[in-house]
């Protein structure tokens, strides 16, 4: 189970940082392994902090990745979160999943109709309110359930600021990254942490970081775009039907 908790790392850390949904993968393992969905969720998160401060390493030392923009954008995904990790909310899960999935399609969609917004960076007029607005919102997102964020915030940074996939990836990574520190940090409180599971899947998930953005800088823009394609089409169809 502990080299199936590493390899399941592994695989979600390489989906996580070149299109998302790693969490769909790891979440089971720990279930599996006896922890509540809530400390899962938890312990999730050390993966997850993990995997993106290597792959921040990776797009920085590449000079991918603007430091003072991505942190513009992550402030109000860091307040969304510590609202949506702090406070129950009644959400209706299967109504909540319908929309992501048809989110997921239309993006797919996109992919292949209008290339041109993933494939290369564009001079966008930026509305700052909405911008916020949106990472807010998406951040609330991320507290609450994690899994399936990064294909809400691909979308968002490409349309909203611009960026071209790799480079769309790497703000990705850091805000993730950003505001599942404070999400850890509630969860821990809460006691819904095993470090245990949480440090030998952060191994797995770190592995799997450092090749995702090893192949991102190297492959380019036009190859990670069939792998979000991929991915999307999968876990859209999955969540609307």
């Amino acid at each position: 189970m502990i080299v199936l908790v590493f390899l399941g790392g592994i695989l979600a850390g390489f989906l996580n940082v070149l299109a998302g949904g790693g969490s769909m993968i790891t979440l089971p393992i720990l279930t599996a392994l006896g922890l509540g969905i809530d400390v899962a969720n938890g312990t999730n998160r050390i993966a997850i902090i993990l995997q993106n401060l290597v792959a921040i390493e990776r797009f920085k030392a590449k000079k991918v990745l603007k430091i003072k923009e991505a942190i513009l954008v992550a402030l109000p995904a860091i307040v969304g979160a510590i609202l949506g990790s702090s406070i129950a909310v009644q959400i209706e899960k299967e109504l909540l999943q319908k929309i992501v999935g048809v989110i997921f399609l239309v993006m797919a969609v996109s992919l292949v109709w209008k290339p041109r917004i993933w494939l290369e960076d564009r001079s966008v007029k930026r509305n700052w309110v909405l911008i916020y607005i949106a990472f807010f919102l998406i951040g609330i997102y991320g507290g609450f359930i994690q899994a399936g964020v990064g294909f809400l915030l691909m979308p968002a940074i490409a349309l909203l600021l611009g960026y071209e996939l790799v480079k769309t990836n790497a703000v990705k990574v850091f805000i993730v990254a950003s505001y599942n520190i404070i999400s850890l940090v509630i969860f821990i409180l809460n006691g819904k942490v095993n470090f245990l599971y949480g440090f030998i899947l952060a191994l797995g998930n770190m592995t799997g970081a450092w090749l995702a953005a090893t192949f991102s800088i190297k492959k380019g823009a036009n190859w990670v775009r069939w792998i979000v394609f991929t991915a999307v089409i999968v876990v859209g169809i999955r969540y609307v039907f």
